[in-house]
């Protein structure tokens, strides 16, 4: 799946394979579904799916619960591993390691290497609420990146300024407000310097008056930094906006896609359209 605006909405008809039928100019993808199924138990959360991220651009998926959306973020992050099929990230496997030209599944320590290029900020905060603010973004660059301790520090108060929290730094998440929560969360992904930005319904968890701030925050990122993103939401306006493409899901497949405003203007499937008059 192309994140191209230039690329024609035309999902085959069984809206599995995404993939074929996009380019960016021949252009290498940074990610890559290919023949992704995930089923939990006698439920298939993925059917398949074939898939293309291009460097740079920013995805929305946007779909009913349960449709697979979530699902992809956490293959990933490697949370869940796919029961067939690969993913890779730029030229490398996420869930699988290559030994000898075979593939095997991927060790512990393969996995979190993968990991360090990728950034998830969830629906919870998933802080660590015995830590400060400051702390909580320089933990994973000192411990994981083993970055310099200073240097960890000069990036997240730079962090701290982009998110508006510079007053904050000495908190701990309790004395925080949970769309200041939500806004260290973005920073501490961001700390690792990841070449991919997963973000999963990151307002679900908010009060209504809080939700503006933050996905003005993202907006801000979307348009001023290169960084590739995966977009779950249901705030349509916000997809609208980031989005170099949206990508409708129903029952583990990808149903249609395309630019933003070919999807949100003119749908071509019914079930598009029926989703979108139900969450607008």
């Amino acid at each position: 799946m192309s994140a191209d605006r230039s690329t024609p909405n035309t999902p085959p008809a069984d809206g599995t394979d995404a993939a074929a039928s996009a380019s960016a100019s021949g252009q290498t993808e940074l990610i890559r579904f290919d023949k992704v199924t995930k089923r939990f138990g006698s439920h298939t959360v993925l059917d398949a799916l074939d898939m293309k991220v291009y460097p740079g651009k920013h995805v929305t998926l946007i779909g009913p619960s349960g449709s697979g959306k979530t699902t992809i973020l956490r293959l990933m992050m490697t949370l869940l591993k796919p029961d067939e099929g690969t993913i890779k990230l730029g030229d490398r496997y996420l869930t699988h390691e290559d030994k000898g030209g075979k593939l095997v599944p991927a060790s512990d320590r393969y996995s979190r290497e993968i990991r360090k290029n990728i950034g998830m900020v969830f629906q919870q905060f998933n802080l660590f609420p015995n830590m400060k603010v400051l702390r909580n973004i320089t933990e994973a660059p000192v411990h994981v990146l083993g970055m310099d301790k200073d240097a960890a520090e000069q990036r997240a108060r730079e962090l701290l300024d982009l998110v508006g929290l510079t007053a904050h730094l000495d908190k701990y998440p309790s004395q925080l407000s949970g769309g200041q929560q939500q806004r260290v969360a973005i920073a501490r992904a961001l700390a690792m310097r990841p070449q991919v930005l997963l973000l999963d319904e990151v307002t679900s968890a908010l009060d209504p008056e809080l939700v503006a701030g933050v996905l003005d925050l993202l907006r801000d990122i979307a348009h001023s930094t290169d960084i590739t993103m995966l977009c779950v939401t249901h705030e349509m306006n916000f997809a609208r906006d980031i989005s170099d493409c949206v990508m409708m899901f129903d029952a583990g497949r990808v149903i249609e896609f395309g630019p933003p405003e070919q999807i949100f203007t003119a749908p071509e499937h019914e079930r598009t359209r029926e989703f979108l008059s139900a969450v607008r």
